[in-house]
């Protein structure tokens, strides 16, 4: 039997949008559990879909765990020095009053930036590695998206990344992460280790597991593993973090530094090579709706739109009105958009009532500068409690608390609004009031790639638009000042030349 101390703080920062995340947010019941502790976090963690789930199911009862805390924040603004220091405090603090331990294993995400800490994730580990001494084994899982540091890997004995995006293996991340952790308790600490960094950024949008040449990439990562490599991942990366290390990563742990090496070059290779593959077209709001109204008229299921730079999941705002003003001004029908973030709307709705006619500015208040609310006279078709559990392969399984929830229809387009952030991976917000996504003939999704996972067996076609919102695809837009000169800032793009 080992002592083995468990915990998580996730949260993937976009440095480019105005809002702070502080410590209310982590704290508070979203589209993700709040802030627990303790026993709280067995408790709030087991059987669900969560990489500590897997890791807990994986180890099994013959073990002693010490819970420390679990907290996820999503995707948004700079955390801030308070939040980072109350959770991370209370995590190192519980870890150290819990000592000794004879392992560690931390659920975590990997592009954490706060007011203080580029690389937040490495200086979490740095405390979690003075607390448990040289000895302690650590092992940690991390989200695809993570940007990796020469500290998250330094302070580590294991690094499991997620091998999907839509993220539909979290609980196996954490299933395979406890094989490490096992292996490396019977074994000891592996003495190789191995970071290679590439040489471009990714956008989100390129980065889907469900289509090339991600996928043949984690394929590869898989087969490198085994006897004494621990572990072979490759992380995408998250382009709106601005830090030193942002972008994709190929990380090894094995016993032997050579070992650690061959694997990681292997990988690195492979990446460089598929550079030219990873684009994917984007469309103009007008003429994606025109296109996707063209596929509907003699299709039998709904035609995506994904509104990716809108994407709560890499810190939009979920309130952007663009491509709702081309789905009404191109007279869209049986169109269904979701999940527009506006508590203020929902509120009116509420207390207007079901079926009343009521004037709302609707959005526009929380998104990138000159995104406008869009004003008009809405039916309020359904109102909803936003108390639900998730039924789709990414998220499926969570009960969720998005506020107070209304249906709002203006001409042929009916907006699904919430008053707390989610993105749309999960067809339970829809259901929730009344709507069918199988049965529109459009659905607007404010998601980069998770929508995938749960719509796209539905969809006749799938079509991204570049309508505004505080995740800009195009990296060349953000005015990084640590990024690492150099690198290019999509693939086959232009080098970084340094802050401007």
């Amino acid at each position: 039997m080992a002592r083995i101390a468990v915990g998580g703080f996730h949260h993937e920062t976009n440095c480019f949008v105005p809002a702070r995340t502080d410590f209310e947010y982590f704290a508070a019941h979203r589209d993700r559990p709040p802030l627990v502790r303790g026993p709280d976090v067995i408790k709030w963690l087991s059987n669900t879909s969560f990489a500590l789930s897997g890791f807990l199911a994986q180890m099994g009862s013959a073990h002693d765990y010490v819970p420390l805390v679990w907290a996820s924040g999503g995707a948004g603004g700079y955390v801030t020095r308070d939040a980072f220091e109350r959770i991370t405090g209370e995590l190192v603090g519980t870890l150290s009053r819990g000592m000794p331990v004879d392992a560690a294993y931390l659920d975590l995400h990997g592009a954490m930036v706060t007011e203080d800490f580029e690389d937040a994730e490495g200086e979490l580990l740095r405390r979690v590695r003075a607390a448990v001494g040289e000895r302690v084994p650590i092992v940690i899982s991390l989200d695809y998206h993570a940007n990796v540091t020469p500290e998250m890997v330094r302070y580590t004995d294991g690094l499991v990344g997620y091998q999907t995006y839509p993220h539909v293996d979290r609980k196996e991340t954490g299933q395979r992460a406890a094989k490490v952790l096992a292996a490396v308790i019977s074994r000891g600490r592996p003495g190789g280790r191995a970071l290679h960094k590439t040489s471009f950024l990714i956008p989100l949008n390129a980065q889907c597991t469900m289509m090339e040449p991600s996928k043949t990439i984690i394929e590869k990562a898989a087969r490198l593993e085994g006897g004494d490599v621990l572990n072979v991942s490759y992380l995408a990366g998250f382009p709106p973090s601005d830090l030193y290390h942002c972008g994709p990563s190929v990380v090894v742990h094995a016993y032997t530094q050579a070992q650690a090496d061959a694997a990681a070059d292997a990988l690195a290779r492979e990446v460089a090579l598929r550079e030219p593959e990873f684009a994917q077209p984007l469309l103009e709001p007008d003429d994606a709706v025109r296109e996707a109204m063209r596929i509907a008229a003699d299709a039998r299921r709904p035609v995506v739109l994904a509104d990716t730079q809108d994407n709560p999941g890499a810190g939009g705002s979920g309130d952007t009105t663009g491509l709702l003003e081309a789905l009404v001004r191109n007279g869209a029908q049986q169109a269904a958009l979701g999940i527009f973030c506006d508590a203020e709307a929902a509120a009116a709705a509420h207390r207007a009532g079901e079926n009343a006619e009521v004037s709302i500015a609707l959005g526009g208040k929380s998104g990138p500068e000159g995104v406008m609310p869009y004003a008009a006279k809405f039916r309020v078709a359904r109102l909803g409690d936003g108390r639900m559990r998730t039924t789709g392969p990414s998220v499926g399984g969570r009960d969720i608390d998005l506020g107070p929830m209304a249906l709002l229809r203006v001409g042929g387009v009916s907006v699904v609004v919430s008053s707390k952030r989610m993105q749309a991976h999960d067809q339970a917000p829809f259901r929730h009031l009344g709507v069918e996504p199988k049965e529109q003939k459009i659905l607007a999704l404010k998601s980069t790639v998770h929508f995938r996972a749960d719509f796209q067996p539905i969809a006749q076609e799938v079509l991204v638009v570049l309508a505004p919102g505080g995740y800009v695809a195009d990296a060349t837009k953000y005015p990084f000042k640590r990024l690492r000169p150099g690198v290019r800032l999509y693939p086959l793009g232009p080098e970084f030349a340094g802050p401007r």
